[in-house]
């Protein structure tokens, strides 16, 4: 693993982990913020709790397992994607600056709701970085095209020994009259 991995990996995680850890402590502070995103995704998603403090909860740790798979490099790309998920509603729910009508505040939240979308594009980085390996999809044209080469060779194969075989049969034929 990279330097910039290592390092890279649980820095971005840390923000994670530690909004995660708040929300699952106290939803209640955030829980009426996120109601007026939770509420149409809630019927939408009919797995959701009933209550928007539990789905604060559950995104808080959701946050919090992806965070700490992300900074410990376990299945860092399904980690990061996972915590892009819960990142976008969490960003929408809590930075709505364009509802804001103090300048500051306003400004203040922009802030917030920049800085959550550049960690979104990092986790979108990290979500499809393969660490130098191939990534599923070259893994997987890369052996289809192996099947196709084994394939022509083995046609060849059966074609190359097919005419001696078949020479041979009719002059074995013509031998037993």
């Amino acid at each position: 693993m990279s330097l910039l991995r290592l390092a890279g990996r649980p820095l971005l995680a840390s923000m994670l982990v530690s909004g995660g850890v708040q929300s699952v402590r106290a939803p209640e502070q955030v829980a009426p913020a996120a109601d007026p995103v939770v509420r149409p995704l809630r019927e939408r998603v009919t797995a959701l709790p009933d209550s928007t403090e539990e789905v604060v909860r559950l995104n808080g740790a959701v946050q919090v397992a992806a965070g700490l798979l992300l900074a410990t490099g376990r299945v860092p790309r399904v980690a990061a994607l996972a915590a892009a998920v819960t990142l976008v509603p969490t960003t929408w729910a809590a930075h709505r600056f364009w509802e804001v009508k103090d300048p500051d505040e306003r400004a203040r939240q922009r802030t917030h709701f920049l800085q959550n979308v550049s960690v979104l594009g990092g986790l979108l980085i990290a979500a499809a970085d393969t660490g130098g390996s191939p990534s599923l999809a070259w893994r997987g044209r890369h052996a289809a095209h192996g099947v196709r080469r084994e394939a022509r060779l083995v046609r060849r194969s059966v074609r190359a020994t097919a005419r001696p075989a078949a020479t041979a049969g009719a002059v074995r034929a013509k031998l037993s009259r």
